[in-house]
């Protein structure tokens, strides 16, 4: 009755050697911890058929797939099933008997969470659990997603920490092994870039690919996001079904703005650090309890920063089916923005130098949150185009060049009446013209000094004025400048000067000035 053993099985080396050296120490119990989708069945398969464990346990080897319990007695029935028991109305007893009889054991529970993590079962299966690992000879691996450990169980130490993607050399050979190697290597890595190296995103990609190929896959992923690897009937073979269990989760539930928080980070490439988790004014009243409640059941990690993020194929998922809400957004905006005006009001500055790198590391969470505050019917589009101008500037002072935003709020410039913001925006575009280029800059720049009817700026008003005087130079000696050097280069000074005034069309002498 035990699973076959994974024919395509990458990247897991480090964590196979640390579960082997466990058993090689005595009779373990060990916890095997991720988000689902990231391979722990595919381990603990691994494992049950391995050399040394074949040799230690012989034919007392049993795998049981919990998915179908919801209870101890149900539990117990499992396991009851795979020692050749009959039913029962509880076999709990029974199957202790066994084990505490038999000679040593080897017992894998895969996707435990399924019976443990519900409040009113919790209790009983930690208990059953704990009586488990009192038997001597019984070695206990369990399989969980999350991030959790039941309690009342002295679990083998060294512990296990979460398993995480894969490398991106072993996500590679995984996908190649699956859609064989006639595509390039940078097409399989644009698709790898979907999967954040989930190996259930993977191994379901790469079987699209297989039939479809590269280009058609990442043309579909445009429009149908997770849901193009989501027609499987069962966690194995569905992801978004994978996503689904976990957001069920009672452990998510019990702390229901969680999912808000969850559906925010969908949005954040970058991740959110403890400090914008605090220093944001989020309407969330426990926002430290979501993010606990989202690294317990792993729908979301802390990076090398301490950053909390979210994997690429949770991202599409929520931000598809379960995006954000305003009121979540807008706090977020709100923050950005102060930092980049506090960024503009002490450049060049100490404090100007500490805030480029706060700003920095959430430079793609801006774009996002701007782009997305753009496309979808935001209270205040106001703030959007101020804290995009802001943002531009930034972009431009420290080298990133002008942000392709421009070009979407360029679009809401005809339908705009607040003179003020027409002509901050105006401002903009033709500072950013060398990275974006506009068409009838000089008509622009009136229609922003056209503003300045009905409001008082003259730091901005003059801004203008010298733009317009400098496109107005830059015409008259854009038309003169190449007849002044073909003079200079073909005559002596004297004549060039003689040839100057006998020019009745010369821009420079025309006007009188």
């Amino acid at each position: 009755m035990l699973p076959s053993e994974p024919k395509i099985f990458h990247g897991r080396d480090s964590e196979l050697a640390d579960i082997l050296k466990l058993f090689r120490q005595g009779t373990p119990r060990i916890t095997v911890l991720g988000a689902g989708g990231m391979g722990k069945t595919s381990l603990a398969r691994i494992v049950v058929h391995h050399e040394e464990i074949t040799t230690k346990y012989h034919a007392n080897r049993f795998f049981v797939t919990c998915d179908t319990a919801s209870s101890k007695p149900e539990l117990a029935g499992l396991i009851g099933a795979h020692l050749g028991m009959k039913r029962g109305k509880d076999l709990s007893r029974a199957v202790l008997q066994h084990f505490s009889s038999s000679p040593p054991s080897l017992l894998i529970l895969d996707n435990l969470e399924t019976v443990w993590e519900p409040a009113k079962s919790r209790e009983d299966i930690e208990e059953f659990l704990s009586l488990l690992t009192d038997l001597p000879s019984l070695a206990l691996m369990i399989t969980m997603r999350g991030a959790e450990r039941p309690a009342k169980v002295q679990w083998t130490r060294p512990f296990l920490p979460p398993i995480q993607p894969l490398t991106q050399d072993a996500a590679r050979r995984m996908f190649l092994d699956i859609a064989d190697d006639k595509h390039s290597l940078q097409e399989v890595d644009q698709v790898l870039a979907l999967t954040d190296n989930m190996p259930l995103s993977i191994s379901l990609l790469a079987h699209l690919v297989d039939v479809e190929g590269c280009p058609e896959i990442l043309s579909r992923w445009e429009t149908e996001k997770t849901s193009l690897i989501s027609e499987g009937y069962d966690r194995r073979s569905n992801l978004e079904l994978s996503i689904s269990l976990s957001l069920s989760s009672p452990r998510l539930a019990s702390i229901p703005q969680s999912q808000d928080l969850l559906a925010l980070l969908s949005m954040l490439p970058d991740g959110l650090s403890d400090v914008e988790l605090k220093q944001t004014k989020f309407p969330i009243k426990d926002i430290l309890g979501c993010k606990a409640a989202l690294l317990r059941t792993a729908l979301a990690y802390t990076d090398d920063h301490k950053r909390l993020k979210v994997l690429v194929p949770i991202r599409e998922y929520m931000g598809r089916l379960f995006p954000p809400t305003n009121q979540m957004i807008q706090p977020l905006l709100g923050h950005f923005h102060e930092l980049l005006k506090s960024f503009m009001a002490a450049f060049g500055m100490r404090s100007g130098i500490d805030s480029i790198d706060r700003i920095t590391s959430n430079y793609t969470n801006i774009q996002n949150i701007l782009q997305n505050s753009l496309h979808r019917e935001y209270q205040n589009v106001a703030d959007v185009i101020y804290c995009t101008c802001d943002f531009n500037r930034f972009s431009l002072r420290i080298g990133h060049g002008a942000t392709t935003l421009l070009q979407d709020i360029t679009t809401l410039l005809p339908s705009l009446e607040d003179h003020r913001l027409k002509a901050y925006l105006i401002a903009e575009l033709v500072q950013s013209r060398d990275n974006h280029p506009i068409f009838h800059t000089e008509s622009l720049i009136v229609e922003a000094l056209n503003q300045f009817k009905y409001f008082d700026d003259p730091d901005l008003e003059g801004m203008f004025s010298v733009q317009y005087l400098c496109n107005r130079l830059k015409k008259m000696f854009a038309s003169c400048l190449p007849h002044l050097f073909r003079s200079l280069l073909c005559m002596e000074v004297s004549q060039y000067f003689h040839s100057l005034t006998a020019w009745p069309d010369c821009p420079l002498l025309g006007t009188g000035k």
